[in-house]
């Protein structure tokens, strides 16, 4: 059996459970993509990559990594989605009891539905910010209710949400959007308000999803579903950090990353967007 490494390839004195405030929760499902396989493998990618990266955040004055960050078993393996969806809640549910800060990394997009229901479950008044090129508001595809497309009209079941960079929908993802609380990624490019727009229709406790496909395939090419206009680097972490320093920030995950063994950039990119907002949360 192949040896999980800890996010970061922290030393056991700030990854092991006992000590940490942060628990990575790897999740690798790919049951219900309809196009580019792989996400699955997004995981194991992404924490390899965190290899790589210098623990000392410039921007925050920080090293959020002497916080703990321990990186608990990969939930995976010959599951159906909905086995996944249950597992992944109880594994943050049993976090959250211990006052942990759970972070989801994917896999597809379907593996926030167990994460949003347990936070929305502790906190009352939480809402979910979705960065993501598409809506996700299919009521069900391909059969399931549980299937990667799906995966915002699961979440709106539980609580309110606000969506950010979609450039892709149905027609009757359309008639169930909330034009108030949808962000177009045409809308906001060259635009310098919008965050404060966002924040405002953010309730004090907030669960973040960030679909990797959010961002543009110049710098994002390994997701299953690419999707030209996309956000960049730069737009992405000013929403980040003003979400972190205006409301609490209880949870978030990353997701769809697909990877390409003759591409590691994205891996690398994965890994920092998820310790960028570790530190904004923690080492501000």
């Amino acid at each position: 059996m192949k040896e999980q490494i800890n996010f970061g390839y922290l030393s056991d004195e700030f990854s092991s459970a006992e000590n940490a405030r942060i628990v990575i929760i790897p999740v690798a499902y790919d049951g219900t993509s309809t196009w580019m396989k792989g996400a699955d493998k997004g995981p194991d990618a992404i924490i390899e990559a965190s290899a790589n990266m210098e623990l000392y955040d410039i921007e925050t004055d920080s090293e959020v990594y002497r916080q703990g960050i321990f990186t608990e078993e990969t939930i995976g393996g010959e599951i159906t989605t909905r086995e996944m969806v249950d597992a992944v809640h109880d594994v943050v549910q049993y976090y959250l009891e211990q006052e942990r800060f759970t972070v989801v990394i994917g896999g597809e997009h379907s593996v926030s539905v167990g994460a949003i229901k347990a936070l929305a479950a502790r906190y009352e008044k939480l809402t979910v910010l979705q960065l993501d090129a598409h809506a996700d508001l299919r009521e069900e595809y391909n059969g399931s209710k549980y299937n990667h497309a799906c995966v915002m009209a699961r979440a709106k079941e539980f609580c309110p949400i606000v969506q950010v960079g979609v450039r892709s929908m149905s027609i009757s993802e359309k008639e169930s959007s909330d034009e108030s609380r949808i962000f177009l990624a045409e809308d906001i490019h060259d635009n310098t308000d919008w965050i404060k727009k966002v924040i405002s229709r953010l309730s004090d406790d907030v669960y973040i999803t960030i679909d990797l496909d959010a961002l543009d395939p110049s710098i994002m090419p390994s997701t299953g579903t690419p999707e030209p206009g996309g956000l960049l680097w730069y737009d992405v972490l000013p929403l980040l950090k003003m979400v972190s320093e205006k409301r609490n920030v209880v949870g978030f995950d990353v997701v769809e990353l697909c990877p390409d063994g003759s591409n590691r950039a994205p891996d690398f990119l994965a890994a920092k967007l998820i310790y960028k907002l570790l530190s904004y949360k923690f080492g501000g």
